[in-house]
């Protein structure tokens, strides 16, 4: 009996010896340091660093008529006048619509000698982003050209004669006043002119002379003018406009007759005034702006199929 008395006091006094020595060192066990506060350095590696360089094929405007398989990337657009998905690169247009160039360096080589103007500057970006209205100029080839579009809402390299490239049209964006009261306004291509004639509106259009980068007429946003639409699915038809509906706090509605009489409304921001009257300023592409339906376009392939064989 003593000794199962005694095994259960040293059993005791173990427990309690082992319970003061983990204290002890839960006591004397040091605590870990802070972490390191992160440097620039990795922090700039985890944060954006500006612009995407680069532009997948398949996420390329569907208007630039790009075919699949000819790479895994497309030209991205310069920061310029004209935002990336309504403006068409330099390289497009001198590669795949002039047919120029072949390649991708031919485009550099070109530039680089200075030989195309945009409005009347010489551009040597092969990204440079032309938009619509501009005039591109190849003065080797004493050429000429002012980017419209057809009634499929593509860009169309409409020649231009050497008159009518001396002008453009320009839709005013905003009027405004700036330091001392000079009124001044904000064109669609970024471009800011002062002093413009009081009656200039916003919404109205411009011909802007771009050897001297001055006003020299204006039209106003009125019922009765001929407009092209530049936005939503009646991008590129031509009409004349017959009302405008109003909506307080939503927005205003445009209402267009073409030649033909076919009647289509679009959003204001989507029309472009480009004459007065039913007569435009600038010349037309092939067709007018006049759309046909897809019966009408089957006739038409259909008539010059038979027509050679008829001949």
């Amino acid at each position: 009996m003593e000794r199962g008395k005694n095994r259960d006091k040293g059993e005791a006094g173990k427990q309690i010896l082992r319970a003061g020595l983990r204290d002890q060192l839960q006591r004397t066990k040091p605590t870990a340091p802070p972490p390191p506060s992160p440097s620039p350095f990795t922090q700039s590696l985890t944060m954006a660093r500006g612009l995407k360089k680069h532009l997948k094929r398949l996420n390329a405007p569907k208007h630039w008529m790009l075919d699949k398989l000819g790479g895994a990337f497309a030209p991205k657009p310069s920061s310029g006048p004209h935002k990336a998905r309504e403006c068409l690169p330099l390289i497009l247009i001198l590669r795949n619509k002039l047919k120029y160039a072949l390649t991708y360096r031919e485009v550099i080589s070109i530039l680089m000698q200075r030989h195309v103007l945009v409005d009347g500057k010489v551009r040597t970006d092969k990204t440079y982003p032309a938009g619509f209205m501009d005039i591109v100029s190849i003065p080797k080839t004493n050429e000429n050209f002012r980017l419209l579009y057809d009634t499929k809402g593509r860009f169309r390299l409409h020649s231009a004669r050497d008159e009518e490239a001396k002008y453009k049209l320009c839709k005013v964006r905003a009027v405004q006043f700036g330091k001392k009261g000079i009124p001044y306004l904000n064109t669609y291509d970024g471009r800011t002119i002062r002093y413009p004639d009081p009656l200039i509106k916003a919404n109205d259009t411009i011909k802007l002379d771009l050897e001297t980068n001055k006003i020299t007429g204006h039209i106003k946003f009125d019922v009765g003018n001929v407009v092209m639409v530049t936005g939503g699915r009646n991008r590129g038809r031509v009409g004349v406009i017959k009302n405008r509906e109003k909506h307080k706090g939503s927005f205003e509605t445009i209402h267009v007759t073409d030649a033909l009489g076919h009647e289509f409304a679009t959003r204001q921001g989507n029309v472009f005034i480009i004459g007065q009257g039913s007569k435009p300023w600038v010349s037309l592409p092939k067709g007018r702006g006049i759309k046909k339906t897809i019966i009408e376009e089957a006739q038409k392939r259909q008539e010059a199929k038979e027509a050679p064989t008829a001949a």
